[in-house]
């Protein structure tokens, strides 16, 4: 290659060439015919020229250094011959020019030929100039002046000589301008298109792949399109060197004996090595276009897969949840069918996504076989989704197997009910006329044998079979009816068997005629009710529901045999148990299962609690920068509807709270223990203070969501949610937090249920009750807002403790006898608050907004302070309701609950806060002991008890106020500390307040003004002078107010 080819291909700055400095090659002032020496160095032509002194300097330097350019390295380095040609011109022109090419020639001369004139006075003068002013020129080469072309033939050969020369070279300048100009612009092309595919390569490699399928498409179509006009412009290149090629070896196939000139031979070795250049490029970035090709087209399988994956995973999610929230037991056969109806439709809506979620993860497997390069990425995904079906599936077949079992249960049930009501009327229709004789007798006899025989047949007794062997999943309702329908058959049995065995007596003899006397059909032998059965319970719950169920008073004999056994067991400690309903835990581990498989049960559980918390804070995430963040962004201004401005902390509430604290702390904490699946309750109980932040979220709810639909369908949010690719709209979202803290409580149910007293299952179990608390506060939280009317501070009363609607009956003193008679028997509808200084009674409202659902909101109505509230636990006639009563019963409140377990609950959480007022009450009692025993001294005692007898403080209501501090007394105190373990249920039916319990005041109107159990003050009747510096005197006169009394009498 050239020189000028290498410069064109290796440098920068691109060389001098043919078609910059075209006009002046036209003029042939200098040529590069081709020829070379003996030793092969290149000629130099300077053929006569008339106009040379007119060309200029700058033309002719230009000239000279592209012509010294062309031949390649290895020729340029031998040196230049030039062959001056000044035959036709004056010795002065001659001179002019050996004088400007030694001071401008840039190339190695070896040679300098110089034909002089030819007329003889020019010749002459030649020789004698030569002689005179060789050293002039400054050429550190042989001069040679030559006096005809035969001597110039003596140096070079004709061959290598032009036709004007007395040569055989063929030369033609413009084809030799032309083929410069074609070969030049050739290889710049091929330089270009090379620098083209470079710098395209470089832009594939450091191109970052799309996370969603759309902008994946995007860019594939962008990058084939560049790939393609690449691939245009290198054939082109490739069209144009192969023509240039065929040109050249055209010129030499004209004539059989012409030969390509050293120049020529090059130009062709020139162009096929540019060809060649041309053929790697192409191959090479073929290769890498098919690489880079490949990982676009395997980035949008990718992409697909993982949008596949999200829908089949949120369809399949919402399919769990909605089979998790499916009632597995029913009261009735109709209700258990229709449960299994239900479970049937939802089996059938699954089976689809079932299915799509097989074949994906099948679609999964092949592009893990395909060597696709997120492999690491693909595989926990199928994985994912075949327990996802699992998990679903599993479950269906456990409920269908428990409803399966119910249903047969309750079946059995029905059987036995309905052998039973016939089997009473078989024997309340037998006519006592007709069995007085033998036939009759015999008839009625096998009747009853037969009917008998029907019980066996149909193996009603098979009922208790049933219900031991399902006991481990039957619910509590439907073992009590179970244990009632069989206690039922027991009595209508003994009832054949007595008729059986009176007939039989009436068929082996003859009995004398009676009055016939039709039988009613109840009158069936008197038996006591049959009892229903009820679960295990903690000694207090089973000794109330003993006394609520009795509806008649118990028998003098009963009372004492009572009394008798609550004498044998005075020790026995009342304790109030957690049942299931109010967040105590239940599960069950069966026995077969081994720690092996426990251990992968809570590894998946555990696997599937961080897979979904990330998933979660990436959706937190997207509702924040794609939503919250856009409001700030002054582009989308425009697009925010007014009803929207400055309202963003409305809209999203504490969102950013949530997610900084779940995205920082909450979710690390659970990566760290993705080893230890079994300590993950300690990360609950640790976190359960920052958990409450979702008070406040579920709090703002309903003003978030009805600013919703004031400016949901705006704009703004459409071109949000097109930005973010999601299929849902922003409310879907921001339900989000709602439905995470809800599914917390249920993974850990599922993970203690795989926890087989193993290292942390406290804690599991304890992580349970604080998840099911914090779900009830918020619950709680958000029927607290919607109380309207109330005065007062709602955060000064304490923590919300309990709600619920009641039927309540008002029985007070004070008011109309009409009034109170109307309120005796017509109940009211109320919604019950109790915190823990104040109980609320509202009245709830349905309201409609805007045409949407109905929201609840509570209209205030009355208030009791606690500090001044008693109850009463048993009411007679309904077990289901109790008493609040306040101020020593001027106002009760009958209460009546829906189910007997929510007036359970109720009464044990009035209980627990009466308790610790009193517990508080006494703790600041003994403090103020200590200050009496200062203030007041032995010798005061008489006074003081003459005042305290002063006050009348009989109340037959409060049965617990302290009417006398003497010490006989003081063990009547139903509340005694002391005595508070070894006190029975039956000792008490009233819990009066702790205010009650130390109030003094001296008569019923006192205690009416005092509802804050404030006491009273007293005058000092006699002076004493004290005798010691701890006691303090008091004149007669001085008003002093009375504590508390000393076991001592201080």
């Amino acid at each position: 290659m050239g020189s000028v080819m290498y410069e064109i291909m290796q440098q920068e700055i691109r060389p001098l060439l043919a078609v910059d400095i075209i006009e002046q090659l036209h003029r042939q002032f200098a040529l590069l015919s081709g020829g070379r020496g003996k030793d092969g160095s290149p000629i130099i032509t300077f053929p006569e020229f008339s106009s040379f002194n007119e060309v200029s300097d700058e033309d002719f330097v230009n000239v000279v250094t592209y012509l010294t350019s062309i031949p390649s390295m290895d020729a340029a380095s031998i040196g230049f011959i030039i062959i001056l040609d000044r035959r036709k011109d004056k010795w002065n022109s001659a001179i002019t020019s050996l004088a400007r090419i030694a001071g401008s020639f840039p190339g190695n001369l070896q040679l300098v030929l110089v034909l002089k004139p030819s007329r003889l006075l020019q010749r002459a003068i030649a020789d004698v100039s030569m002689r005179l002013h060789r050293d002039d020129f400054k050429l550190k080469v042989p001069i040679v002046m030559l006096n005809s072309l035969s001597d110039l033939h003596g140096y070079i050969d004709r061959g290598q000589l032009t036709f004007d020369l007395g040569g055989t070279l063929d030369y033609c300048h413009s084809q030799w301008i032309h083929h410069r100009t074609a070969i030049e612009n050739f290889a710049l092309t091929v330089k270009s298109t090379a620098q083209m595919l470079q710098q395209f390569g470089t832009d594939l490699a450091e191109t970052e792949l799309p996370n969603d399928v759309q902008c994946t498409k995007d860019l594939i179509i962008t990058h084939t399109e560049k790939h393609d006009k690449l691939k245009d412009e290198l054939k082109l290149a490739v069209k144009q060197g192969n023509t240039l090629l065929s040109c050249i070896k055209d010129q030499a196939s004209k004539t059989e004996s012409h030969i390509l000139n050293p120049d020529e031979v090059e130009n062709q070795t020139t162009v096929e090595r540019l060809l060649v250049q041309l053929d790697e490029t192409e191959n090479a970035f073929e290769q890498f276009w098919s690489r880079h090709h490949l990982k676009l087209e395997q980035c949008l399988q990718l992409r697909h897969f993982e949008q596949d994956f999200r829908e089949v995973k949120v369809s399949l999610d919402g399919l769990m949840e909605t089979l998790l929230g499916l009632s597995d037991t029913g009261d009735c056969v109709a209700q258990v069918e229709h449960l299994l109806g239900d479970l049937k439709t939802l089996e059938d809506k699954a089976q689809e996504s079932l299915e799509k979620a097989q074949l994906h993860a099948q679609h999964g497997d092949q592009l893990i076989q395909s060597n696709h390069y997120a492999v690491d990425s693909i595989r926990p995904k199928c994985v994912e989704l075949r327990r996802i079906c699992d998990d679903l599936s599993n479950e269906a077949k456990k409920k269908r197997d428990i409803m399966s079992k119910s249903l047969e249960i309750h079946k059995r049930i029905d059987e036995v009910n309905q052998w039973c009501e016939t089997g009473v009327y078989l024997l309340a229709s037998q006519a006592v006329d007709r069995c007085q004789t033998q036939e009759g007798a015999e008839a009625a006899l096998q009747d009853i044998e037969g009917y008998m025989n029907t019980a066996k047949e149909q193996q009603l007794t098979h009922l208790k079979n049933l219900s031991n062997q399902y006991e481990i999943i039957l619910s509590e309702l439907v073992k009590i009816k179970a244990q009632t329908a069989l206690k039922r058959l027991d009595d209508v049995q003994e009832m054949f068997e007595k008729r059986h065995a009176s007939l039989k007596k009436l068929s082996a003899k003859q009995t004398r005629p009676v009055q016939p006397v039709a039988p009613r059909p109840e009158s069936s032998p008197k038996r006591p009710p049959p009892k229903i059965p009820q679960p295990t319970a903690p000694t207090s719950n089973r000794k109330a529901t003993e006394n609520s169920s009795a509806s008649k008073q118990p028998s003098d004999a009963e009372l004492a045999k009572r009394k008798n056994i609550r004498k044998a067991k005075g020790g026995i400690k009342i304790e109030v148990m957690h049942e299931r309903g109010q967040g105590g835990s239940s599960h069950v581990v069966m026995s077969n299962e081994t720690e092996e498989s426990l251990s992968n049960r809570r590894s998946h559980i555990m696997n599937e609690l961080i897979e979904t918390e990330r998933l979660y804070v990436e959706e937190l995430q997207s509702i924040i920068e794609g939503y919250a963040s856009a409001l700030d962004d002054p582009e989308m201004f425009y697009l925010i509807p007014p009803s929207l401005e400055n309202r963003k902390e409305v809209l999203f509430g504490n969102l950013p709270e949530i997610y900084t604290f779940h995205q920082k702390t909450f979710l690390k904490e659970l990566e760290n223990l993705a080893e230890k699946p079994e300590l993950v309750g300690t990360c609950f109980l640790k976190r359960k203070e920052e958990l409450q932040i979702y008070e406040k979220y579920c709090q703002n709810k309903p003003r978030s969501e009805a600013l919703w639909r004031q400016c949901g369908d705006s704009l703004f949010f459409q071109e949000c949610q097109k930005r973010l690719d999601h299929k849902l709209s922003l409310d879907a979202y921001l339900l989000k937090p709602v439905q995470r803290i809800t599914k917390y409580q249920l993974m850990l149910k599922e993970m203690l249920k795989c926890s087989k007293n193993s290292e942390g299952t406290a804690e599991l179990e304890e992580a349970l009750a604080t998840m099911l608390d914090i779900i009830k506060s918020v619950n709680d939280s958000m029927h607290q807002i919607a109380i309207t009317g109330f005065e007062g501070n709602l955060n000064d009363l304490g923590k919300l403790l309990m709600q619920g609607s009641f039927n309540v009956w008002t029985d007070h003193k004070k008011g109309h006898s009409k009034v109170k008679d109307l309120a005796r028997f017509k109940p009211m509808q109320r919604h019950l608050f109790l915190y823990h200084k104040m109980l609320l009674f509202c009245k709830k409202r349905e309201e409609t907004s805007d045409g949407h659902e109905k929201s609840p909101s509570y209209s205030f109505k009355h208030s009791l302070k606690m500090s001044s509230v008693g109850i009463t636990e048993n009411v007679k006639g309904d077990i289901k309701k109790f008493e609040i009563w306040y101020n020593g019963r001027e106002e009760v409140y009958i209460v009546q609950a829906p189910l007997m377990e929510v007036k359970n609950m109720w009464v044990s959480e009035i209980r627990k806060v009466l308790t610790s007022q009193l517990e508080a009450c006494r703790e600041a009692s003994q403090i103020h002991q200590k200050i009496t025993e200062n203030i007041y001294h032995a010798p005061m005692r008489n006074m003081r008890k003459t005042a305290f007898q002063q006050s009348d403080s009989s109340s037959p209501e409060t049965g617990y106020r302290r009417s006398d501090t003497g010490p006989n007394m003081r063990h009547k105190r139903g509340w005694s500390q002391r005595l508070l373990p070894s006190m029975d249920v039956e000792d008490f039916e009233t819990i009066p307040s702790s205010a009650e319990e130390l109030s003094i005041s001296s008569d019923g109107e006192d205690e009416g003004h005092n509802k804050n159990g404030d006491n009273d003050r007293y005058q000092v009747q006699l002076t004493y002078e004290s005798g010691t510096t701890q006691d303090l005197s008091v004149e007669a006169g001085d008003l002093v107010q009375f504590l508390e009394e000393s076991e001592n009498g201080h």
